[in-house]
């Protein structure tokens, strides 16, 4: 049992293992916020779980895992997608304020949840970002899923920055639990507010995405305050492609600070990732039972042996055990860079290019801080590109300087079309749309 587990691994510690809004919360805490009346779920129902980083959000998803139910975390920022995702799932039962609501008695008959179903085990649905698309709903053995984490390590002050609902975000809360590590929920995910967050709390681990770390760069807080910040001892990026020119100036400025690319997939779930180096986006994947390959258009593929069981709503996407990540890479001396997202290719006249290079080149011009590339139906050519530039504040709006910096660094026939500048959007777990 995950509660018993969890208790004999948290047994003597008195230590706070999650800290919100400043204030602590021991094992014992979340074990006893057990308010929510769950008697009403049974074996194999698939519940949503609205909540976030709490005691009472945490206990209630150990409890289900502990009734053998399939879970959906989703966050209440979402409310407006529930009826999508709660049809996609097959939700039949909803937990949120303490209080559990049925849907409906009547239970998805889909072959991979009789298969939990079937074996006695609890689930996991995990939703794909579903920035260029529906997301999919993803299901995994969350028995399986949770066996990942028994074995022990030292496991630093962590900010949980990535969202209730994200697979990062679970993954940080479990590997800390077992590991009896400090959670820190940040008070906002604003700059001013993780900066502060890291300064009162003593954090040392950050995992963030690179268009939250853009923002920080964007804000000109991250270099009045670095010097309270000196607790910070690791940063980690993942979730989308990080540009060399960030990178390149968190180095510079944060010299005592270990900056790691992760990699993990809703699919696959998390992989284990080394740096080249701090300042290189160059990685190896690997780790037991994980295998990678590369296809002739250069696209990643992995097989591993944590990867889920596949989709509630899409066609199965593994082919022997293998995934097709969709994400491009570059190979040099048995080590990747991800490029860009395959399904994201611009196409202009028959010659084929990634937003992100587009963006890559953008993110050069002084003054650019955060960039979207994308392709724009056009009848002659196919597509053209459009971009949208977001400027440090007090940088000059300049739109010819901006086109004549794409001539010098861009072919003529991949050079933007339109060039906007303004904010740049992201979504809830701070990805670009």
């Amino acid at each position: 049992m995950l509660m018993r587990d969890l208790a004999a691994v948290q047994h003597g510690n008195t230590a706070p293992v999650i800290i919100r809004g400043g204030v602590g919360s021991t094992f014992r805490d979340v074990a006893g916020a057990g308010g929510t009346d769950l008697s009403g779920v049974a074996p194999g129902d698939v519940v949503a779980l609205v909540g976030d980083y709490t005691p009472e959000s945490i206990n209630s998803l150990i409890r289900l895992a502990d009734l053998k139910a399939i879970v959906v975390p989703l966050t209440a920022g979402m409310e407006a997608s529930f009826p999508y995702f709660f049809g996609a799932a097959g939700v039949n039962a909803v937990v949120r304020d303490g209080r559990t609501e049925r849907v409906t008695d009547t239970r998805h008959d889909h072959p991979l949840l009789n298969h939990l179903r079937a074996l006695g085990h609890s689930g996991l649905v995990l939703f794909s970002s579903g920035t260029t698309g529906q997301p999919k709903a993803v299901l995994h053995d969350f028995d399986l899923f949770l066996s990942h984490y028994r074995f022990r390590r030292q496991a630093p002050r962590t900010m949980n920055f990535l969202v209730f609902d994200h697979i990062s975000g679970i993954n940080t809360l479990f590997s800390t639990l077992f590991n009896r590590g400090q959670v820190i929920v940040p008070s906002g995910r604003t700059p001013w507010a993780v900066l502060d967050d890291i300064e009162r709390h003593g954090v040392e681990v950050l995992p963030a995405t690179p268009t939250f770390l853009r923002m920080l760069l964007l804000s000109g807080l991250l270099e009045q305050r670095r010097g309270a910040i000196g607790s910070l001892r690791t940063v980690t990026y993942s979730t989308e492609p990080m540009d060399q020119a960030t990178l390149d100036r968190y180095c510079a400025m944060l010299p005592g600070v270990d900056f790691r690319q992760s990699y993990g997939m809703s699919e696959l779930g998390m992989m284990r990732v080394k740096s080249r180096s701090r300042d290189s986006l160059f990685i190896s994947v690997g780790g037991d039972g994980v295998e990678t390959r590369v296809d002739g258009d250069s696209v990643l593929h992995i097989r591993a042996q944590s990867r889920s069981l596949g989709y509630l709503n899409a066609p199965m996407p593994f082919l022997d055990g293998w995934y097709n990540t969709g994400d491009v890479v570059e190979e040099e001396g048995g080590h990747l860079r991800i490029v860009g997202r395959m399904k994201q290719v611009i196409n202009v006249g028959g010659i084929k290019i990634l937003p992100d290079e587009i963006e890559r080149v953008a993110l050069l011009y002084p003054g650019v801080v955060c960039c979207k590339a994308e392709g724009v139906s056009n009848p002659i050519i196919g597509q053209h590109i459009e971009v949208t530039c977001e400027m440090a504040p007090g940088s000059a709006e300049d739109r010819a300087a901006l086109k004549a910096h794409f001539a010098v660094h861009l072919a003529p026939a991949v050079q933007p079309h339109r060039i906007r500048v303004g904010p740049v959007s992201v979504n809830h777990r701070f990805k670009k749309l």
